[in-house]
């Protein structure tokens, strides 16, 4: 087994492929133990098939994570997939949660994710890059379909480009849809499928959208990630280009994706981040 690859891996199970996808990429490149804490009415239930040991928890309910990570006594964990965004208005907090939120001055993605983070550091559990054991689902720059982007097409992604960044950067979303040169909708808390929905109705088929890592993002829990619920959205919206952040933008899984892409006629281009462009 590489000596760089730990023997155990804990993975914070949230909705989709993702985990899935996560613990058999982590049994494949040397993992033999994989526990995962996993949520009602989030997590896929084909979870227990790939992970040793599972336990389900309730939103809201941290004191049970808290105690169920710990006593896994596995040091290194991923968070992997995400949790509905209605469920922070209509879950049952428990005290610690309670706690926990009340000392955020801001509710958002960054600020609540961050202080889990922390205060799981304070209880010994180190949580890895979101990337890691997924290097094979990465987006690589450039073309990555067959359909290529056309010159007014590529203007968009630049614009989009700049403004995803900015709005990001404000805590507003990380995706924005525009069509020759217009903004159709920016993400907000109703994630990027609504916003993909939204900018269909609004402009109408052949829209562009940008979808990246906010700046100074955290390699933990703020990677970008695209699966056939977004590429549904984009077809249904009748999106003809997705943009993406090459090597920060998760595929999963990325044959699958490329290949659904080709068949919907969907452009999907993954493009250098701006940081890396200065």
């Amino acid at each position: 087994m590489n000596s760089d690859v730990p023997e155990k891996l804990g993975i914070i199970a949230g909705k989709g492929n993702y985990p899935l996808l996560l613990a058999e990429s982590a049994r494949q490149q040397g993992v033999r133990e994989i526990f995962a804490l996993a949520f009602h009415g989030e997590t896929e239930r084909r979870i227990e098939r790939l992970a040793d040991r599972v336990v389900w928890v309730r939103l809201g309910q941290l004191g049970a994570a808290y105690r169920a990570l710990q006593a896994s006594g596995i040091p290194h964990f991923v968070m992997a997939g995400q949790i509905t965004p209605t469920s922070l208005f209509n879950m049952r907090m428990d005290l610690e949660l309670v706690a926990l939120f009340g000392r955020l001055r801001e509710r958002n993605a960054h600020t609540i994710f961050g202080a889990l983070t922390e205060e799981l550091g304070r209880r010994g559990i180190e949580l890895l890059p979101a990337s890691c054991f997924m290097e094979a689902h990465m987006a690589e720059p450039g073309v990555l379909t067959t359909r290529q982007p056309t010159p007014a097409q590529t203007a968009d992604i630049e614009l989009g480009l700049t403004v995803a960044k900015t709005t990001s950067g404000l805590e507003i979303g990380q995706t924005v849809a525009l069509k020759d040169g217009t903004i159709l909708a920016v993400e907000a808390f109703e994630g990027t499928d609504a916003t993909i929905l939204r900018a269909g109705k609004l402009g109408g088929p052949g829209a562009v959208v940008v979808k990246v890592s906010k700046r100074g993002h955290d390699v933990r829990f703020d990677l970008p990630v695209v699966g056939e619920r977004t590429l549904k959205s984009l077809r249904k919206a009748g999106v003809a280009v997705l943009a993406v952040e090459a090597r920060r933008t998760i595929l999963l899984d990325r044959l699958a994706v490329l290949a659904q892409a080709d068949r919907q006629g969907l452009c999907l281009v993954a493009i250098e981040s701006m940081e890396n462009r200065t």
